[in-house]
């Protein structure tokens, strides 16, 4: 069992919606999670399901006149739900950094890389300037930043994506946060650099002792990187459990659908499983019923919760509504 000095983040029950022509829709719908030290937590959906919503209510950075978060985000007993923005500039990029999926676009494109790694110290510090060129010095060694001085005088547009990613890493990571969360962290980058900054990520964890949470699409770097993991359908959570019971033993029809997806090197004359539809908008999301039903058309309505809930199936394996229990893809018996 768990100490409870382990836990970082408790969130319960949150609801984070978007004013859309006047009315709310919630993207992340009823959503529980927790993340320890030592744990990375991975968030797994298609486009559109919820991923990044959870991460910006986490970390404050929303729209506060067209989104209305609700709920518990608890961080050492504070509850992040309605912060007052001098507090939570306090708590954002201090005790929990962000990792944002296009480093190009998070970066200031007129600051040197150098200074901008320099200001999150400056904020949230006593360095004096010659403490903080030391320290950005340190942490561009440590995200693997070839000729780190030099690099300190830079510009983004100078950079390449994978140099681009490990600044952003490094501001993450630069005042030792507790909480890391990584917005799909490897996107726009080919495989080598992915995997070079996934064994950054876990390296940086094992030395800091933190809690990430990685936001992703990708269920490779799921494998590969993930203890727990949270699977997202239309903005709530679907499946939640450990990395080796999900791929092992995924229950939810979207789970195995997704699993289903993934290329197989085994038998190269199998088609490529296609889920059918797509997630769908705000505004058309279900109120009611199973979310997942109409791609599943081939599955009885009576398989379906009338008002699908989170079974606990076995210790520490969460699943959404019981269609589980006779899904089958199309064609199987």
């Amino acid at each position: 069992m768990e100490k409870q000095s382990d836990l970082l983040l408790d969130i319960q029950h949150l609801h984070t919606a978007y004013r859309l022509q006047g009315d709310f829709y919630d993207a992340a719908d009823d959503i529980n999670l927790t993340l320890k030290k030592d744990e990375i937590l991975a968030i797994v959906g298609e486009s559109g399901c919820g991923k990044s919503t959870v991460a910006s209510s986490i970390i404050g950075l929303y729209d506060h006149k067209n989104t209305k978060v609700t709920g518990d985000i608890l961080y050492n007993e504070l509850n992040l739900v309605g912060l007052n923005e001098d507090l939570f500039n306090k708590v954002r990029g201090n005790n929990i950094g962000m990792i944002f999926q296009d480093p190009l676009a998070s970066l200031n494109p007129l600051m040197r890389v150098g200074d901008q790694v320099a200001e999150t110290l400056y904020y949230h510090t006593k360095m004096n300037d010659k403490e903080r060129h030391a320290r950005v010095i340190e942490l561009f060694n440590q995200v693997g930043m070839p000729n780190p001085e030099e690099m300190y005088q830079m510009y983004p547009h100078e950079l390449s994506g994978g140099l681009r990613q490990r600044v952003v890493i490094a501001i993450a990571i630069a005042c030792k946060p507790e909480i890391i969360i990584a917005d799909e962290p490897t996107t726009a980058l080919d495989v080598t650099i992915q995997a070079q900054i996934l064994d950054l990520l876990e390296d940086i964890q094992r030395q800091s002792h933190s809690g990430i949470i990685l936001i992703t699409h990708d269920l490779g770097v799921v494998a590969e990187t993930a203890d727990e993991v949270a699977v997202m359908y239309g903005g709530q959570i679907i499946e939640k459990a450990d990395v080796k019971t999900i791929f092992s033993h995924p229950l939810h029809p979207y789970t195995r659908s997704l699993l289903n997806s993934m290329p197989q090197t085994e038998d190269e004359e199998d088609d490529l499983h296609v889920i059918q539809g797509t997630v769908p908008s705000l505004k058309n999301m279900p109120c009611s019923g199973c979310r997942f039903a109409k791609r599943i058309p081939w599955i009885p309505a009576s398989a379906h919760e009338e008002e699908p809930v989170i079974h606990e199936v076995e210790p520490g394996h969460f699943v959404r509504c019981t269609c589980y229990k006779t899904f089958h893809f199309q064609g199987e018996k």
